[in-house]
């Protein structure tokens, strides 16, 4: 197939003067459908349809108006198009951007509209109708094509999604005019960056053991210590992601006199991060300690203070936070003391106005919601916290996101979908859409732990150089992609990001 494939993805407006007006010389059949996956039901029915007439019109279902299951449509719009515009069966290609095929039918009034058996086969569903009775008002017909098996798109997806992350990443870039020297130089820009994170510090413990077995006396599994590794997470994670870039960062935070404490001070002044640390005497610095055996988390202790920490700790942030001229002020959140629905907007006051304002908040399995931050320039919660702050367990992914960007009334939203990557939102306008989806680039799990405080290190400095969100999501994707990689809280650093840049860009290259 020729590269001109691509010349047959048009406007109706374009197809319509193609095609002319009835009647005409050459007879038109329309088919519609989100042809999100292209299996052996799609071609059996083009193939029936093209049959019957001499000109085929795929209409495919924009991404906005798909949703009829979860994390759907797999495929984008784009890539849609093209993959149906590369059959040789098919003359043209739109995008019909109204809820229904209607519209379009009656504004290209195609000969026949076909649709597969299964919306004859049962009864004539009432959609169906509304479309027999819209090709009735100019003499069109409605076509049945013949099938004994139905294939499910969703089913097909659910069962074993394509690995077609590159493709869709490409296609991305493609319709936003971005190349990957777009991203390698975005990269460059974080450095000099001046950055306020301002969290809850947490100090996460990695023991490794070997499985003895029970014991003889009790149901208790024993097991033998072998080593810990000890890494500053939390906010003290994003600050050092953010560090690692070269961008110049200062941490505010609140910690207790103890032992962990000094660790954290140690880790920050080797990172390089400016430290200020409101002490609290009467409070314990956050600490986790997780043990692992044979691969298997088999316990987590946790030492923690979860109330709200004192007007003068509140206090001391205020202060660092007017002091400090910074490009970007970052929230880091896991409601271990510092933010609550009070003390974010008090804290909020000392921002200046010119810095980016980030938050992300890790809360879902505590009392907390990211709707208490309100009016931020950029959020990055996931799925469930998301579903958390709205009361929402049902609602498909993609207006699940609208919902949560509408009520938060951020300027740009990134909702982690954990494995299945990410999706961003951002306000209609000039931009080719509103919302895009970016898959994960871990090419192995080994520790999925922190890789959120690496896409929003990557993220928010992206935002702040570049004011796209689709640069920031796409180097936040693949910063994450590469801390998920290793075990433990570990700084990503950009040399690490670039060879993730080039490998998919090499993957690009061989498609």
């Amino acid at each position: 197939m020729s590269p001109d494939y691509r010349q047959k993805i048009r406007t109706r407006e374009e197809v319509a003067a193609l095609i002319g007006p009835r009647p005409r010389a050459r007879t038109v059949v329309m088919c519609h459908g989100a042809f999100d996956i292209v299996h052996p039901g799609h071609l059996r029915h083009l193939t029936y349809a093209k049959e019957k007439a001499d000109l085929l019109i795929a209409s495919i279902t924009t991404d906005l108006e798909i949703t009829k299951a979860n994390y759907r449509p797999y495929v984008p719009e784009e890539l849609r198009a093209l993959n149906l515009a590369a059959l040789e069966v098919v003359d043209f290609v739109i995008v019909d951007h109204n809820a229904t095929p209607i519209d379009n039918i009656l504004y290209l009034q195609p000969d026949y509209f076909a649709k597969g058996y299964e919306y004859f086969s049962n009864g004539i569903p009432p959609k169906t109708r509304e479309e027999m009775e819209a090709l009735k008002t100019y003499g069109g017909e409605m076509l049945f094509t013949p099938g004994d098996i139905v294939y499910s798109s969703s089913a097909l997806i659910e069962s074993q999604p394509p690995r077609i992350a590159v493709d869709k990443l490409l296609i991305l870039m493609e319709s936003e005019r971005i190349s990957f020297d777009d991203l390698r130089r975005t990269l460059e820009r974080f450095e000099g960056q001046h950055v306020h994170v301002v969290g809850d510090t947490i100090v996460d413990s990695y023991c490794y053991c070997s499985l003895l077995g029970a014991t003889a006396k009790s149901p208790t599994l024993s097991i033998r210590f072998e080593r810990k590794d000890v890494f500053a997470g939390g906010a003290a994670a994003v600050a050092k992601h953010m560090r690692a870039t070269g961008a110049d960062v200062t941490l505010s935070t609140v910690l207790g006199d103890d032992e962990p404490r000094a660790f954290v001070e140690r880790e920050m002044r080797n990172a390089g991060v400016r430290l200020f640390p409101v002490v609290d005497r009467m409070r314990t610095t956050t600490y986790k300690e997780r043990f692992f055996a044979e691969g298997y988390k088999m316990l987590q202790v946790d030492r923690l203070d979860n109330r709200t920490v004192s007007e003068a700790a509140l206090d001391a942030i205020g202060r660092t936070l007017r002091d400090a001229a910074a490009d970007i002020v970052v929230f880091s959140d896991f409601r271990h003391g510092i933010f609550n629905r009070q003390t974010i907007g008090r804290l909020r006051e000392s921002i200046s106005r010119d810095a980016l304002t980030v938050a992300d908040s890790q809360v879902s399995n505590r009392w907390g919601n990211i709707l208490d931050f309100t009016e931020f320039d950029l959020l990055t919660p996931n799925e469930r916290e998301a579903r958390f702050a709205l009361g929402d367990q049902d609602s498909v992914v993609r207006p699940l996101a609208l919902k949560l960007f509408q009520a938060a009334r951020c300027r740009w939203l990134i909702l982690k979908l954990g494995e299945r990557g990410l999706l961003g939102y951002r306000t209609p306008g000039h931009m080719p859409r509103e919302f895009f989806t970016v898959d994960s680039f871990a090419e192995h799990v080994a520790d999925p732990i922190g890789a959120g405080d690496a896409l929003l290190a990557y993220a928010s400095l992206a935002q702040r150089v570049t004011g796209n969100i689709v640069i920031a999501a796409i180097l936040g994707s693949a910063a994450a992609g590469v801390s998920c990689e290793r075990q433990g809280n570990v700084s990503v650093t950009p040399e690490e990001v670039h060879r993730k840049l080039d490998a998919l860009e090499k993957h690009v290259q061989y498609r």
